[in-house]
């Protein structure tokens, strides 16, 4: 398995973006920190890892290296889902051709994707596991994303979103909610079509909050916002990874995915996070998160790293403090502290 934290870089005086991302990842001279779409953040990617606690060993030890670095520039580093008062769309676009061209055909949809999410990659053993997994795993992502919701303010106004990076993600072309693939080769066949077509140059051009990565051999989970304390990093890889391992490996009982399900529990993860109700995979009902995330902790349970869930809190989420601030500029200085303060 492998993990990726995107991170933003920000004046620590006025909390302002800071378009130094070249310079940061120059100076930290490590392969696994990385540019990102956006001049202001940078993305770390661990090694493979061969567990969720030795992930989370690296996402702190990564996150420290970023601290530090950035401090060397007289720059702070914000771990959030979004910036709680900037304007993404003033901000600079890394010059990498692959990032030009995604802007110069996506135009203004891409220059608001000022957001910063945790991706986790686990490995598959073959590509009609990676399908099956990614089949079964989705009725549960919106439980996840209501529990990780993390960016409640946008360019200084309370979007009455818990995750606001939900919905400006779902504005991309492929983004959000995926199509069905009932088959590996389904899914190769729709990859090829719109390479055919000049619709995308590789499979990686798709920004669903679950994507098949045959180049690593994973199945990629992008559905959490970036959290700010790294202990809820580490809780959310391990329960990711426990879906997926289930997904792939355990013949209990498994839900069908509907699609219009899942595009409403998505919605309403993202307006409410824990105290959303969603509808239920298996049945007819709404239920309310906490006792959602109760029955997934017992469904994957024997895949889980248990004691790294701990700080995973079924009724409240990050959101919630950041708005529990007041203002978007005092959310920003709470977060900037809380995601240096728990790198070290």
């Amino acid at each position: 398995m492998g993990v990726e934290e995107e991170l933003l870089l920000v004046d620590e005086r006025t909390l302002e973006p800071a378009a130094a991302a070249t310079r940061v990842v120059e100076r930290a001279a490590d392969a696994r920190v990385k540019l990102e779409l956006i001049g202001t953040f940078v993305e770390t990617a661990t090694g493979i890892c061969d567990s969720p606690g030795a992930a989370f060993a690296e996402v702190r030890e990564l996150r420290g290296r970023v601290v530090e670095t950035a401090r060397a520039e007289s720059l702070g580093v914000l771990a959030i889902g979004t910036h709680p008062f900037a304007d993404p769309e003033t901000q600079p676009i890394t010059e990498d051709p692959a990032y030009l061209e995604f802007v110069a055909a996506t135009g203004p949809v891409a220059r608001r994707q000022g957001v910063c999410g945790l991706h986790v990659h686990v490995a598959m053993a073959d590509p009609e596991s990676c399908v099956r997994a990614h089949e079964r795993v989705l009725p549960w992502l919106p439980v996840v994303l209501a529990l990780a919701a993390n960016s409640p303010w946008f360019r200084g106004i309370e979007t009455g979103l818990l995750s606001t990076r939900a919905e400006i993600l779902a504005t991309l072309p492929r983004s959000g909610m995926p199509p069905p693939f009932s088959s590996w080769s389904e899914w190769e066949a729709m990859m090829e079509r719109w390479v055919r077509a000049g619709v995308l140059a590789r499979p990686t051009q798709t920004w669903w909050d679950a994507r098949v990565h045959p180049a690593l051999g994973t199945l990629e989970l992008r559905v959490p916002d970036q959290p700010t304390d790294v202990a809820l990093s580490g809780a959310v890889v391990a329960l990711l990874h426990a879906l997926a391992v289930w997904a792939a490996q355990d013949d209990r009982r498994a839900a069908p995915t509907v699609r219009a399900d899942y595009h409403t529990n998505r919605f309403f993860a993202a307006r409410f996070g824990p105290r959303a109700s969603l509808i239920h995979p298996y049945d007819d009902r709404l239920v309310p998160v906490p006792e959602l995330y109760r029955e997934l902790v017992e469904l994957v349970g024997r895949h889980a790293d248990v004691a790294l869930l701990e700080p995973i809190d079924p009724q409240a989420c990050e959101a919630d403090r950041q708005l529990a601030q007041g203002d978007a500029r005092a959310a920003c200085r709470d977060a900037l502290t809380r995601s240096q303060g728990g790198s070290t």
